[in-house]
């Protein structure tokens, strides 16, 4: 069994990450099971292993936290879901790119939930919504905004960090960097797309599609 953790109020990235790599340890220790915690982070940025200073346009804007996920810089804060997945591949398989496959349809099985179409494009890590109502890039290319994010660290094949949505944040604040070092297409959220959704109607969504999503296989 999974186990499903909310956390009220803002957590501070140091206290997550720290309790993140506890749980992932005992995870791989076979002391505690899986689990998958939602929380929401202060206004941050974090910097994956394939972050590039230059796109970090304003480093005094909010703190800055290195971490050793994948992926390269991006912003966290109030009115985003962050959903951090513990889970064993020993028992679900250890195949990488099918993990982060399943997360990407987790992603778009949950808003599908709220009828919007989220999509993944091959050289563009996360899930993306088109946006035909705003004018095309300068080439041409139709614009599409970033929903969601995802970048994941293993260890001993327990994952750890995870996705994170973008339900009401400030979007504003996603201009002190380059989002995950993307140029022309934007970031969006639920609300922002004209979606009254809440924070625990996301939530229900998210548990609602999981086991769809990320099957644990019958003989683990």
């Amino acid at each position: 069994m999974v186990e499903w953790i909310t956390s009220d109020g803002l957590v501070a990235y140091p206290d997550a990450v720290a309790i993140m790599e506890h749980r992932a340890a005992a995870i791989a220790a076979g002391t505690e099971g899986e689990a998958v915690w939602l929380l929401e982070h202060p206004p941050l940025y974090t910097a994956g292993t394939s972050a590039r200073i230059s796109d970090l346009r304003d480093p005094d804007r909010f703190p800055v936290f290195e971490s050793k996920r994948g992926g390269q810089y991006t912003y966290h804060g109030p009115g985003q879901r962050v959903v951090y997945v513990m889970l064993d591949l020993n028992r679900r398989g250890r195949d990488v790119r099918a993990f982060v496959e399943q997360l990407e349809t987790w992603v778009i099985a949950t808003l599908d939930r709220f009828n919007v179409k989220g999509e993944i494009r091959p050289g563009r890590v996360g899930v993306w919504v088109a946006r035909p109502e705003k004018p095309p890039l300068p080439d041409g290319t139709p614009r599409e905004d970033k929903i969601a994010a995802i970048g994941i660290r293993l260890r001993k094949w327990v994952s750890f960090h995870g996705i994170s949505i973008n339900v009401e944040p400030e979007l504003e604040h996603f201009n002190g960097i380059v989002p995950c070092g993307i140029t022309g297409h934007g970031v969006t959220s639920l609300v922002d797309l004209g979606l009254p959704v809440t924070m625990d109607d996301l939530d229900v969504a998210l548990r609602q599609t999981f086991s769809t999503a990320l099957p644990l296989p019958e003989d683990a």
